[in-house]
């Protein structure tokens, strides 16, 4: 039985990857293996906790003779790495945790499967470590178009990329010039993986996504947090004056992304992942505040005034947008909705599982984990 370990797999991204193999793979052993701190969430992968090909393992990926173990328990097949602290104002504040995850941890799961790997008759063949990364290792590209041009809507991906706010793109060749301590936590990651390649011969892949958003995401990220805030209305504090633009990908294209990549993907190679969406702050706010109002039977904007405008974070990067265009013409990828429809989609899934929220906002989970392991 093929067997494919996914590393942060009760996390938000990772729990749309992880269903996605489990249901798309039933010949297939997916093992789910997350150290469950704050950011992990079983409840996430309720609806797929009794299939027989799925195993949750809790673990730290920094503890290299557990993921060693793992590794030889399993069979492992393939790689799929998502475990990372992820939160740029958390990476200010502690970059020790974002260096020891994000980079030691990483490094031990590529000496785990270097060691377990090269102890096979086979060796490499047939196997595959993929490593996901993130578009804030490239920098900042520059706001020219401050107002921006046209619409902000974009269709379906296009050969001819929207440049609604300024004419450049990170694309995979783009130089790395991180700015945060996550981010700079992020670009050593990929480094030690293709060192790993062009070291030992590894077989490995690296993808460079923007910025995810739909269900299961922790809310301290923008999208979520501002949906509960709103709900309870509470104040939605804005950096600055909100004019940083993102471009913005919908969680299970990414995931999408991610399987035809694993499979399909050029060993060595590396893939943005974007949502050939750009959007400034302050405007993605207003359609969230719009959209969570007419969905809860309010007067269409009338929590417009819970925006308050904040100092700015330390060394925010004014604009990211991905060049997709790569991976759209070698493997045949493109987002699945517009942006409107991702953002109706993500509301409505957060207003209809309020528990869930609740949940998470108390910190309930984590406690149940705890004394749930604790126990054992």
């Amino acid at each position: 039985m093929k067997s494919i370990i996914i590393t942060g797999g009760a996390g938000f991204i990772g729990s749309h990857v992880v269903r996605l193999f489990v249901n798309k793979y039933p010949e297939c052993r997916i093992v789910n293996v997350d150290k469950l701190t704050y950011a992990g969430n079983l409840a996430n992968l309720k609806d797929i906790e009794g299939k027989p090909n799925y195993v949750f393992v809790r673990a730290d990926i920094c503890d290299f003779e557990a993921m060693l173990g793992l590794m030889r328990q399993h069979h492992a097949d393939g790689i799929i790495h998502l475990a990372a602290e992820s939160h740029v104002d958390r990476s200010i504040k502690d970059p020790f945790t974002f260096a020891r995850t994000n980079v030691l941890g990483t490094l031990s799961l590529l000496q785990a499967a270097k060691v377990y790997w090269e102890s096979l008759p086979e060796g490499y063949e047939g196997k595959r470590f993929y490593h996901i990364s993130t578009d804030e290792v490239y920098g900042a590209l520059e706001l020219t178009h401050p107002q921006g041009i046209g619409s902000p809507f974009t269709t379906k991906a296009s050969s001819e990329l929207h440049h609604a706010y300024g004419k450049d793109f990170f694309t995979e060749e783009t130089k790395y010039n991180p700015h945060s301590p996550y981010s700079a936590s992020k670009a050593s990651s990929d480094h030690f993986v293709r060192a790993f390649h062009d070291t030992y011969g590894m077989p490995t892949i690296v993808t460079n996504c923007s910025n995810n958003y739909g269900p299961y995401q922790f809310p301290e990220k923008l999208i979520p947090l501002f949906i509960n805030n709103i709900r309870h209305r509470k104040p939605l504090p804005v950096y600055g004056k909100g004019e940083n633009v993102r471009d913005w990908l919908y969680v299970e294209d990414h995931a999408r992304a991610i399987d035809l990549i694993f499979h399909k993907g050029k060993v060595a190679d590396t893939y943005n992942i974007g949502g050939f969406n750009e959007w400034k702050n302050i405007d993605i706010i207003r359609v969230v505040i719009n959209t969570v109002d007419r969905l809860l039977g309010r007067k269409e904007g009338e929590d417009m005034d819970l925006i308050t405008y904040v100092a700015d974070r330390k060394g925010h990067d004014m604009r990211y947008a991905i060049d997709s265009r790569k991976l759209q013409r070698e493997l045949g990828w493109e987002p699945s909705l517009q942006f409107e429809e991702g953002i109706e989609k993500t509301v409505r899934w957060y207003l209809d599982n309020q528990e869930w929220m609740d949940n998470v906002t108390s910190g309930d989970y984590q406690r149940y984990y705890d004394e749930m392991y604790n126990n054992r």
